[in-house]
C-alpha cells in the first residue's frame, strides 16, 4: 500500500511526497523512494521517524500499534492524519477520537470510493427491505491479512445495524459451527475467507422470500485504496481539528 500511495502521489500535481516512514527494522530503511517504486532517485529516503515541520498530512497504513504511535506523534506536531489501518480495538479508536480534538483525523476501514458507495446502497436496501430479508456478509482477502473479519465487513454490519435498529453485540455473529439452531430473524453473519493473493472482495446478500439481491465490490488493485487515501489527505489538509471519515470526502 505504501509503495502504491507513493507512486500515485508522485503523479499528482496537487501534492508532494515529503517523507516516507517505516518501522525501524524494515529492509527499506535508508533506501530512496524513487528507486523503490521503479523510478529515478528522488532524494527522499525511507526513515523510521517523522521529521518535525516536514508534513501537512500523514497517511497511515500499518498496524494498530504503529498507527496509534503515529497518531500521538502527529498530535504533538500538529500534523493531520489519514488512517487506513484496520484491526483497531475500542481503546485505540478512543485514542484517535481524543487526538481529533487537536488535529484533523480521518479514519476509514476502507478508502475505496466504490466501497463507500456500496455502504450507501446497503443502507438504502436495509431501510427498504432489510426487515424482510436474511442478510449475510462474505469477505475474502489474501492469506497474509492479519485481522478478521475485515474492517470493511464490520463497517457494513455497523451500517446495517445503524439503519435497522439492530445491535452489533446482539445480532451479529462471526461464522457458524455445530448445532446452531434455526437462523434468528435479525441475525447478520459475517464470513471471512483467507486465500491466495486476493486483494479484497466484499459481498452483501439480502435474501427474501421470493428474490435475492447480492451486491459485490471486488478490488482489482490496491490503487483503489491508494487513490482514495490521497483524496482523503487532500480533503483534511488545512481543515480544523475533528474526526472525519471518507464519507465526508464524498459529500
Amino acid at each position: 500500500m505504501g509503495l502504491r500511495i507513493i507512486a500515485l502521489a508522485n503523479d499528482d500535481n496537487e501534492i508532494a511526497v515529503a517523507q516516507t516512514i517505516e518501522s525501524a527494522n524494515h529492509p527499506s530503511i535508508g533506501k530512496d523512494i524513487g528507486l523503490l517504486i521503479g523510478r529515478n532517485e528522488s532524494g527522499i529516503k525511507v526513515t523510521d521517524k517523522i521529521k518535525p515541520g516536514s508534513l501537512d498530512v500523514l497517511i497511515d497504513f500499518s498496524s494498530p500499534m504503529a498507527a496509534i504511535q503515529r497518531v500521538k506523534e502527529c498530535s504533538e506536531m500538529g500534523i493531520g492524519i489519514v488512517i487506513g489501518t484496520t484491526g483497531l480495538n475500542d481503546k485505540q479508536k478512543n485514542e484517535i477520537t481524543s487526538a481529533s480534538k487537536k488535529i484533523p483525523c480521518l479514519l476509514s476501514p476502507n478508502m475505496s470510493i466504490g466501497v463507500n458507495l456500496l455502504l450507501d446502497i446497503v443502507a438504502q436496501l436495509t431501510k427498504t427491505i432489510g426487515n424482510e430479508c436474511d442478510i449475510e456478509i462474505i469477505e475474502t482477502h489474501h492469506k497474509f491479512k492479519k485481522d478478521a473479519p475485515s474492517g470493511t465487513a464490520l463497517r457494513i454490519a455497523e451500517k446495517i445495524c445503524e439503519t435497522s435498529g439492530r445491535k452489533m453485540e446482539n445480532d451479529v455473529i462471526y461464522g457458524r459451527y455445530g448445532q446452531t439452531g434455526e437462523r434468528k430473524k435479525n441475525q447478520i453473519c459475517i464470513h471471512a475467507v483467507r486465500s491466495g493473493d486476493v486483494i479484497g472482495v466484499h459481498k452483501v446478500i439480502f435474501d427474501g422470500k421470493d428474490e435475492c439481491i447480492e451486491i459485490t465490490h471486488d478490488a482489482h488493485s490496491r490503487d483503489a485504496f491508494a487513490s482514495g487515501a490521497i483524496k482523503a489527505a487532500k480533503f483534511i489538509a488545512g481543515r480544523p481539528a475533528g474526526l472525519y471519515s471518507i464519507s465526508d470526502v464524498l459529500k
